[in-house]
């Protein structure tokens, strides 16, 4: 593959950056409409579940469309279906109309379509980008995902407050049609081999099962698995609880100074990334990463200084795109092309099958244990309660303890199997850049 190649690459790596921030700002008013209207923490995050159900629901059966339909015309499907949903918010919003529950049907519409978005997205960057770079590219998709977190609340909260929720829902719509027009004037590579059979429901599920049994022919690709499931789970604990931890020991206009702060450690990592391409060898990038980042959140758990939790998690932060981009490539790089749409969604599907049991219980597990253990006169008052403090906000601190102990614990345990160690010398390459592999852009 040449140069183009990877311009191409951009093409739709910017349209679709655009459409990531739009759909920050949407999200961000929307969960501000439920929170304001209701006061209900329960009923925002319905909306995160919305947003995950599908993705664990349809996963296993999207890779076998991905693999088979044309990738292009899918990710403009998939970009086309979101906007309908934004549309019919609008439309609810500007007739006075909107309910609770129309956010939670139309999360999960747009959700159920996301589902074959990121997996396709993903794969489409093993067709266009020379394996070398692979870890710039997924490097500029961390780029994405940062700069949202830190460009929505800000401007999201300013348009509300100007112009209302409309404002924001039409920014959201123009941000689509961009995405959907770099889709419609990008040459994205066809495989050749793609199947054209007739797709009978017992064909259909006879290829979704391929995917699995793909993963599974490989121990590597199954310690890969489990390791992104746990850690994914310990991410959606401190994701639940730090808002809460920093809002104990400060205000809430320190807390957004510390989301601002934290969020450009992210979207720094990505710019490093993006122009490094990351180490050479990606596993230890991926793992030597993941034990650092378990050791920022085990000192945020220490401490009560709000810089020091600061600098932690904007390290932790930094961390992440890293992490993120070696584990990508790698997948891109070892999975056979014609079977990654299969392989992904059923990734993505267990990464963030026990995001949403992170969200159920981090709640209760401070509120019932770890903030009574942590109490003046609590069990461990008078032992662990000498070395971190006692108190308002030391429970959720302890949790953080533990939380960083585990990340250190499990990367620890999987890093040492040699299957993984050494996946990158013993499992093939599967991306050979010779162009009569593929037929011509379509």
């Amino acid at each position: 593959m040449n140069n183009k190649s990877f311009k191409m690459f951009l093409l739709i790596w910017a349209g679709q950056f655009v459409s990531v921030i739009g759909t920050s700002l949407t999200s961000f008013a929307l969960g501000f409409w439920v929170l304001t209207e209701t006061g209900s923490v329960t009923q925002f995050s319905m909306i995160i579940l919305s947003l995950v159900l599908p993705t664990i629901i349809i996963s296993p059966f999207a890779g076998v469309i991905i693999d088979r339909f044309s990738r292009k015309k899918l990710m403009i499907l998939a970009n086309s279906a979101a906007a309908f949903s934004t549309l019919i918010i609008l439309a609810l919003v500007l007739t006075n109309s909107l309910e609770i529950w129309h956010i939670y049907v139309t999360t999960a519409f747009a959700a159920s379509f996301n589902t074959f978005l990121m997996p396709t997205y993903q794969s489409v960057i093993s067709l266009l980008v020379p394996k070398k770079q692979l870890g710039r590219a997924n490097g500029l998709i961390q780029i994405g995902e940062s700069a949202s977190i830190i460009i929505a609340p800000t401007v999201a909260g300013l348009l509300l407050h100007l112009h209302g929720l409309h404002a924001v829902i039409i920014i959201d719509l123009v941000a689509f049609i961009i995405a959907v027009t770099t889709l419609v004037f990008a040459k994205i590579p066809e495989l050749e081999t793609k199947q054209t059979s007739k797709l009978n429901t017992k064909q259909f599920f006879v290829e979704a099962k391929e995917g699995w049994h793909y993963i599974m022919s490989q121990p590597a690709f199954k310690w890969l698995l489990f390791f992104s499931a746990f850690i994914n789970l310990l991410l959606g604990f401190v994701n639940v609880l730090l808002q809460p931890l920093i809002i104990t020991l400060s205000s809430e206009q320190t807390l957004g100074m510390v989301l601002s702060i934290t969020g450009f450690g992210m979207l720094l990592g990505g710019i490093i990334i993006s122009a490094w391409g990351g180490p050479k060898n990606r596993i230890n990038g991926v793992f030597i990463s993941c034990a650092i980042g378990g050791m920022m959140i085990t000192l945020i758990g220490f401490t009560t200084s709000i810089v020091f939790i600061t600098m932690c998690f904007f390290m932790f932060l930094f961390l992440l795109p890293i992490v993120n981009s070696c584990s990508q490539a790698i997948w891109q790089n070892k999975v056979e092309p014609s079977i990654q749409g299969r392989v992904f969604t059923i990734r993505r599907m267990l990464g963030t099958s026990l995001y949403p049991l992170a969200i159920v219980m981090a709640g209760p597990l401070v509120d019932k244990v770890f903030n009574p253990l942590m109490e003046p006169g609590g069990i461990f008052a008078n032992t662990i309660g000498q070395l971190i403090g006692v108190g308002e906000g030391r429970g959720i601190g302890l949790l953080f303890i533990v939380i960083g102990g585990l990340f250190m614990i499990v990367t620890t345990v999987v890093y040492l199997q040699p299957k993984v160690r050494q996946m990158e010398s013993d499992i093939p390459d599967a991306i050979i850049e010779e162009k009569e592999l593929l037929s011509e852009p379509v």
